[in-house]
């Protein structure tokens, strides 16, 4: 999923301090899971903004909405009938609910109230581990499940650095080398003949270059 944190209250403020009434959306997919977007982190920011301008003497109108995904369109147009007399949108959605909104009301000013972290999961109540580079070429086949793009501090395919000490990365020794996991797992499951095979260097240009990426699932398509 993807993992997002909320700005400050004085970055979000200073950023509608010419506005009278704000529309503060929030998500329920991913950045309801981890803390950041759902409805009780928007009502929150709602009341924070508030009181906040209440006591700089400029008081602030606030409505809040949430929707099931920022990040499809079909849940933007929800909105409509919210935004007419807003004087700014405040999203609590990754960075593609916020440009999902923008795109759907060109004339009113969209802000992000999050910062979009990265794409992970859970790993106990409340904390969450970056697992995935989105590189857009999976080889987890090859590394017995766990991603070295990600979780090698140099994004090494064929095996561990020097500095790699004791099941350790060398950038940080509370990390462990994730060649090192790959290792074992790999032997656990009689697999290791598979890290004799050579990978090439990674093709980036699926993941980072040529715009903006797209997938089309056809099948979705009913006549």
């Amino acid at each position: 999923m993807i993992v997002a944190e909320q700005k400050p209250i004085k970055t979000i403020a200073d950023l509608i301090e010419d506005s009278n009434k704000v529309l503060l959306v929030g998500c329920s997919a991913c950045v309801a899971v981890c803390l950041a977007g759902g409805e009780k982190e928007t009502e929150v920011l709602a009341s924070a903004l508030r009181i906040k301008r209440k006591q700089e003497g400029k008081p602030l109108e606030t409505v809040t909405k949430m929707v099931t995904r920022q990040c499809d369109p079909e849940y933007i147009a929800t909105l409509d009938d919210s935004v007419e007399d807003v004087d700014t949108i405040i999203s609590l959605g990754c960075g593609v609910g916020v440009q999902y909104l923008a795109e759907r009301f060109y004339n009113k000013w969209v802000i992000p109230a999050l910062d979009t972290k990265f794409a992970g999961g859970s790993i106990e109540h409340g904390q969450w581990e970056e697992r995935c580079g989105l590189c857009g070429d999976c080889i987890l086949h090859r590394t017995g499940g766990i991603c070295p793009i990600i979780r090698c501090s140099k994004s090494l395919l064929n095996g561990p650095c020097g500095g790699s000490q004791d099941g350790k990365c060398e950038i940080n020794k509370d990390v462990p080398c994730a060649w090192h996991l790959i290792y074992e797992r790999m032997k656990s499951l009689g697999k290791l003949d598979k890290l004799l095979e050579i990978q090439p260097p990674k093709d980036w240009s699926r993941s980072r270059d040529g715009g903006p990426r797209k997938v089309t699932r056809e099948d979705v398509f009913i006549d």
